[in-house]
């Protein structure tokens, strides 16, 4: 398993290094993950090998990675008490506009596929 996780983490690392020498706006953790991708895709391992058992003990114990998360909440709680309503006010009006585009992007299919069935 050792193995799967150094690869997933060189992957990540590559990622990191190249968004840093081209200079390019994605993080370097997305572009390491489509590089495990490739590598996934070009090698084809099976389900028992170490490619594939590391990354999932990863994601069997995903809640330990939200502990730093939850640690800054706490850290930062006089902060975000202070500016409660801002942020309250800015989760709800992107809450509600992701909501609207999703309707208007679904209506706008539903009625696009709706005429090219007929």
């Amino acid at each position: 398993m050792l193995k799967g996780v150094l690869v997933l983490l060189s992957c990540q690392l590559v990622g990191e290094v190249v968004v840093r020498l081209l200079g390019l706006e994605v993080p370097g953790p997305v572009l390491g993950m489509l590089v495990f991708l490739l590598v996934l895709r070009i090698r084809r391992p099976r389900p028992s090998s170490a490619l594939v058992r590391g990354p999932a003990l990863l994601l069997r114990h995903l809640q330990l990675l939200f502990v730093p998360a939850g640690v800054g909440i706490v850290a930062y709680l006089d902060t975000l008490r202070h500016d409660a309503l801002p942020l309250a006010a800015g989760l709800w009006l992107s809450w509600l506009l992701g909501l609207a585009a999703t309707g208007v992007v679904v209506g706008g299919l539903t009625r696009l596929l709706g005429r090219s069935a007929r």
